[in-house]
């Protein structure tokens, strides 16, 4: 498997994961509001039944966003190679490594790490058309490209 397609492979297990955590809080939110119950102290019942709603909508609204982010990285072509910095680029620094695809962390393939950066974060914008060889600025640091794949 080569480099890039084992850092997409981690992003999607990533998105996945954040993706069910998300689809699971909504069905336990939406137990809850069919399971409560009228009691006695009927503004207490209500006012729990819209805590409960604020909670889906919110729910809901992550997991719009993560559909975005699959989106993005369903756009990323792993067999592609190219000369300066785009989605889905390696970028090899000689102070960190960077996968320009969604903010994911830090992931490990093999012995080397990788931060895996949105293609919208301020260090994934420094690096964008930029070429092994070229220098960048971010964070009162200077950074050299090494590498671009």
């Amino acid at each position: 498997m080569t480099l890039k397609k084992a850092l997409h492979q981690k992003c999607e297990t990533f998105i996945t994961k954040r993706f069910d955590i998300i689809q699971r809080t909504i069905l336990d939110l939406q137990n809850s509001l069919v399971t409560e119950t009228k009691s006695s102290a009927g503004d207490k019942h209500e006012t729990g039944r819209a805590m409960l709603q604020l909670e889906r909508e919110k729910a809901g609204q992550q997991l719009a966003i993560v559909e975005n982010v699959k989106q993005i990285l369903a756009k990323i072509d792993v067999t592609a190679t190219a000369v300066q910095t785009r989605l889905g680029s390696v970028v090899y620094t000689n102070k960190a490594n960077y996968y320009i695809a969604i903010s994911a962390g830090v992931l490990k393939v093999e012995n080397d790490e990788f931060y895996a950066v949105s293609a919208a974060t301020p260090i994934a914008k420094c690096l964008l058309g930029k070429k092994a060889g070229d220098h960048i600025t971010f964070a009162a640091q200077s950074f050299k490209i090494l590498k671009v794949i």
